[in-house]
């Protein structure tokens, strides 16, 4: 059966997911989708996402996960709001018990690019091809595939540190 690994791409107001089996040398995409938190306010969107997070990663019963971290170009306003949701989607992660892996851009990049300055459309477009995909998936879930990928990529390299 494989290796369910479940990659995020946190975001204020969208969060990719994607879930990537791998067996062997060998993956494929078991399905992805976008979180879009709705609420009036800032708390009642990240309880939206909690719920939300909460309900898919039941539905796909992940081995382990893997999340994008957040890197330090943002904005003040915007870093925060990110990382208000990325310890929303750490806390859902942990309090299900899972293994949970951190990669930032730059190493996601490398994992599936080979560089870590890559453009988002080469992120995208090896996306595409690394799990033969018939069409092009939404940009937040492409970068939740990503992040999968990398931590299939890296993982037992990461594990042996």
């Amino acid at each position: 059966m494989g290796v369910r690994v479940l990659g995020i791409d946190p975001g204020s107001r969208a969060t990719g997911w994607a879930l990537v089996i791998a067996e062997g040398n060998r993956y494929r995409l078991d399905r992805a989708g976008v979180v879009r938190p709705r609420g009036d306010h800032r708390h009642g969107r990240l309880a939206d996402l909690q719920r939300r997070l909460a309900t898919v990663v039941g539905e796909v019963a992940p081995d382990c996960a893997a999340v994008e971290s957040s890197f330090s170009g943002l904005n003040p306003k915007t870093g925060l709001a990110l990382a208000e949701s990325r310890g929303v989607i750490l806390a859902v992660l942990g309090g299900l018990d899972l293994d949970v892996s951190s990669y930032s851009p730059a190493e996601v990049k490398s994992a599936i690019v080979g560089h870590g300055r890559a453009e988002k459309q080469q992120i995208n477009y090896m996306v595409v091809r690394l799990l033969a995909l018939e069409n092009k998936p939404p940009s937040d879930a492409a970068d939740a595939m990503a992040v999968a990928l990398t931590h299939i990529h890296l993982g037992a390299w990461k594990t042996t540190r």
